[in-house]
């Protein structure tokens, strides 16, 4: 069975979902595959910065968000060695973090939000991408199931193993030597955490945690791997037990935290980035193809930065078809394919330097404060802190702008 799609978006996470509504407000249908059998909510919260609040209003779903989720007013962070604070800044104090809106927003929670804007026919689940070919100005999406979709544009927004990124010739992600341990935590009765992200560094691994609203936080840890990875994988209570013997000097209510956790409420990844450098010889996008998300720009998670770049990726990424396809009726497929292609390339271009920097910045920073060397520990703790911290105020101050070009 072969059917055509004007546009085929691959993969219902963050950047799948908010290109498809972002298309969507603008009166352009999609169709976004998914190959699991409803929404991936792997990786419990993602911390929204300022940059991320900025796409969800332009898609029309930050007030329901803000709604359910605490705003922080500061972040602190400390060494896991000497117990004390290295950097505590507020951000309703002057300067350079003046304005910014971080909260700490529940995946599930984001991407229920995206997909229920959307018409019920946007997503098709069980939908996994087998083969990619070509046939004149069409790509030829086979799936699992043995259906053929013919699609003017297609999308790659499927992860870090991205069958699209790979026909446009991208490498396999590249592992940073390092993998995070993440859980989330419910309290019934309410948490006792201030409203701001704390985070812990030294002895060659970086923790923190961050309230998502009154009753929910969400903490990690990340550190070097090992083969011990392996045996931990399949066993909440070997991570557990991991955590817990080198979180250093942290307040007891961290502590605590980690200890509540159920065991489903742990997961283990490990960390995985593009090198910087593919970014800019790459095709992001080639002909009526491109890529999006964690399949364009995966990156480690130091900034904060992953889902809210994809959130900028979706909001780019949907202004610029809609330029392209707009008043296109009576237009030659020719044409179509030619102001598509234009579009893409407008996209790539804008979205370029901007990934290389969220990389290259996210995998320095990690790099600084999971250091266990004595020298930059000390760089880090006593010079490096606010410049860090500054850094990454910075990467949020991004603004994607509207879906409509002004």
């Amino acid at each position: 069975m072969e059917a055509v799609e004007d546009i085929v978006i691959v993969g219902a996470g963050i950047a799948g979902l908010t290109t498809a509504l972002g298309l969507h407000r603008l009166g352009i249908r999609s169709l976004v595959l998914e190959s699991s059998d409803g929404l991936r909510t792997m990786g419990f919260s993602l911390t929204t910065w300022t940059n991320a609040w900025r796409a969800l209003d332009a898609v029309g779903i930050g007030e329901p968000l803000r709604r359910q989720h605490s705003q922080l007013f500061g972040t602190q962070t400390a060494s896991t060695e000497s117990g004390l604070s290295t950097v505590e800044r507020h951000f309703d104090a002057p300067g350079t973090q003046r304005g910014h809106e971080i909260r700490c927003v529940q995946r599930r929670t984001l991407l229920e939000t995206l997909a229920n804007e959307l018409p019920s026919s946007t997503v098709r689940y069980s939908s996994r991408v087998v083969l990619i070919e070509e046939s004149d100005h069409l790509k030829l999406v086979h799936l699992s199931d043995g259906s053929i979709l013919k699609a003017k544009v297609l999308i790659g927004c499927d992860g870090v193993h991205s069958a699209v990124a790979k026909w446009l010739g991208f490498k396999k992600p590249s592992f940073a030597g390092r993998s995070a341990i993440r859980g989330c935590v419910y309290y019934e009765q309410g948490h006792n955490f201030e409203p701001k992200p704390f985070r812990y560094f030294g002895e060659g691994v970086r923790s923190g945690v961050i309230p998502c609203n009154d009753k929910s936080i969400y903490w990690f840890f990340t550190f070097s791997s090992s083969s011990q990875n392996e045996e931990m994988e399949e066993s909440p209570a070997k991570m557990k037990q991991f955590v817990l013997g080198k979180l250093g000097k942290i307040p007891d209510n961290m502590r605590a935290a980690i200890e509540k956790t159920e065991p489903d409420d742990f997961i283990l990844s490990p960390l995985r980035f593009r090198p910087p450098w593919e970014i800019l010889l790459g095709n992001i996008s080639k002909n009526n193809v491109c890529v999006a998300g964690d399949a364009f720009h995966p990156m480690t998670p130091d900034i904060g930065q992953g889902g809210c770049a994809a959130l900028e990726d979706g909001i780019i990424l949907a202004r610029c078809l809609g330029e392209a396809l707009r008043d296109k009726q009576g237009m030659s497929s020719e044409e179509e394919y030619k102001r598509i292609e234009m579009g893409l390339k407008s996209y790539a271009k804008e979205r370029r330097w901007r990934a290389f920097e969220l990389i290259s910045t996210a995998y320095m920073v990690g790099y600084i404060q999971q250091s266990n060397g004595k020298v930059l520990n000390f760089l880090r703790d006593r010079v490096l802190a606010s410049f860090l911290a500054r850094l990454s105020l910075k990467m949020a101050s991004y603004d994607c702008g509207k879906l409509r070009a002004s």
